[in-house]
């Protein structure tokens, strides 16, 4: 997907009510391949990428047995929200930063689980 076609995909995002920054990040390098909005409140890549592995490593063994779908972390500021994105090859991750202030969280994951698959069309 060719860069512009990708960051006018993710700017999209920002029209959910509360969201002030996105990224798409790949799940295994951490590398981030496109930022919109606030890209310091989205968070950096490869700390993300490694949020996912550990989180993925600990739900295993828990017994859970499925694969990652969805992390939600939370700041005084902000919901964080991370969301794996399957394609063929390494996975995805869609990161959102949303203001507490002005988001409903459930709506907003609603919107958001929405964009997911339009993400890389």
């Amino acid at each position: 997907m060719h860069v512009s076609a990708l960051e006018a995909s993710l700017s999209r995002l920002l029209e959910t009510p509360g969201v002030v920054g996105a990224a798409l990040v790949d799940a295994v390098t951490g590398l981030t391949y496109c930022a919109v909005g606030d890209a310091r409140a989205a968070g950096d890549g490869a700390d993300t990428a490694e949020l996912a592995a550990v989180i993925t490593d600990r739900v295993g063994p828990a017994g859970d047995g499925g694969e990652l779908e969805s992390v939600i972390v939370t700041t005084a500021r902000h919901y964080h929200v991370v969301r794996t994105v399957r394609r063929a090859g390494d996975p995805l991750l869609l990161v959102a930063a949303l203001d507490r202030d002005r988001t409903n969280l459930a709506l907003a994951l609603r919107q958001l689980n929405g964009h997911v698959e339009g993400v890389l069309a």
